[in-house]
């Protein structure tokens, strides 16, 4: 069986946010077309973002898809790490801010920025 490995951004037990995979079954179509079961979604918006932005900061406050349509996308945590994301290339948001919690950017989320010389053009699926 044919499967897709969602990268997923979420918020660990310490309110840090942290990278994990998860496999989606594509078990569903024709052996040439497979698909996942249908998946729900609330709408979607387009991006440009030009060269030199780059975010504070922040959580997610809507768990949602995001699809690297052109540019790169660099995703970094409070860890020091960073990610980078390039054009075909996709992850899920959902570091939100935890329950009762009230932000705080030494701990929470996680900032983003365009790298190199085009513009940063995202798809955003809300979940």
């Amino acid at each position: 069986m044919s499967r897709f490995t969602k990268i997923i951004l979420f918020t660990d037990s310490d309110g840090r946010a942290r990278w994990r995979e998860e496999s989606i079954a594509l078990d569903q179509g024709k052996p040439q077309a497979r698909l996942s079961a249908m998946m729900a979604s609330a709408g979607y918006q387009l991006r440009e973002s030009p060269p030199g932005f780059a975010s504070e900061f922040h959580c997610t406050e809507n768990p949602q898809w995001v699809f690297i349509l052109g540019g790169q996308m660099q995703i970094g945590l409070q860890d020091g790490s960073k990610r980078l994301f390039h054009p075909g290339e996709h992850f899920y948001s959902a570091d939100v801010l935890p329950e009762g919690a009230v932000f705080d950017p030494r701990l929470h989320g996680h900032n983003s920025r365009q790298v190199g010389a085009d513009p940063l053009v995202t798809l955003f699926v809300r979940g």
